[in-house]
């Protein structure tokens, strides 16, 4: 199998209920709870309240699909309402959760762009980093999940280096390194077998010099110094595959 790793599709959840608090808090305006849940003498208010707690009971039995619908007729109706913010978020983490990561990340990044100091931020941007990751293919193909992934993970390290997310996210940095490491050196072992030994050279001096630490590296160097030999292997390519 080319997969170098199995990806955890579903990512990191910490303290899910405590992040819907803090968000709640933090709505436009700075408005109460009694107001948030319906408590105050508007029916917009009941109304929004009342999709918002059918959305999340939706959600957090993991249906996504109904959770959502209720959440964008949230923003539909009530774009002003309190639960208007909580209603962006979690539209994000439902297109998530259904595995549609760029339409996940389109949202993400709204939010982020229309909220940038609210308490969530550090979530928002560990997701979109996330929705990178889980884009990332097999090590014979396209890398920009890889790519995008490590960009996303390292904004939010320099951003927020104390988050809940910092370690997660440093763990899918180095992942994802790895996966680009492999892939050099799948397009390496293609060279050696069509005869581009000057080709393969370099992509390995390339993994050598900008992924030290991989697992392949040990391998990447004894290929170089058998083609620099003018001895690439021939026979078992196969064996030499990460």
């Amino acid at each position: 199998m080319l997969h170098i790793f199995d990806q955890d599709t579903k990512g990191y959840r910490p303290v899910l209920f405590s992040l819907m608090l803090v968000l709640i808090l933090s709505l436009a305006g700075c408005a109460t709870m009694k107001n948030l849940f319906g408590s105050g003498n508007t029916t917009i208010q009941k109304s929004a309240a009342s999709l918002a707690i059918e959305a999340m009971d939706d959600f957090n039995v993991g249906k996504y699909y109904t959770a959502l619908k209720s959440f964008q007729e949230i923003l539909d109706r009530y774009p002003f309402s309190p639960q208007a913010m909580l209603a962006e978020l979690k539209a994000a983490d439902c297109h998530y959760y259904q595995d549609e990561f760029l339409e996940a990340k389109t949202l993400y990044q709204e939010f982020e762009n229309r909220h940038p100091t609210n308490e969530a931020i550090p979530y928002v941007m560990f997701q979109i980093g996330m929705c990178d990751f889980n884009r990332i293919d097999r090590i014979d193909r396209d890398t920009s999940g890889a790519r995008n992934a490590i960009q996303s993970f390292s904004r939010l390290l320099r951003a927020y280096p104390d988050s809940p997310y910092t370690e997660e996210a440093k763990a899918r940095i180095k992942a994802a390194r790895e996966f680009l490491a492999n892939h050099e050196y799948f397009v390496a072992i293609f060279y050696v077998r069509t005869n581009q030994n000057k080709e393969a050279a370099h992509r390995l001096k390339y993994l050598l010099a900008t992924y030290p630490n991989s697992s392949i590296t040990p391998k990447a160097r004894t290929l170089l110094a058998r083609i620099e030999a003018g001895n690439p292997p021939k026979m078992g390519l196969s064996r030499w595959l990460p």
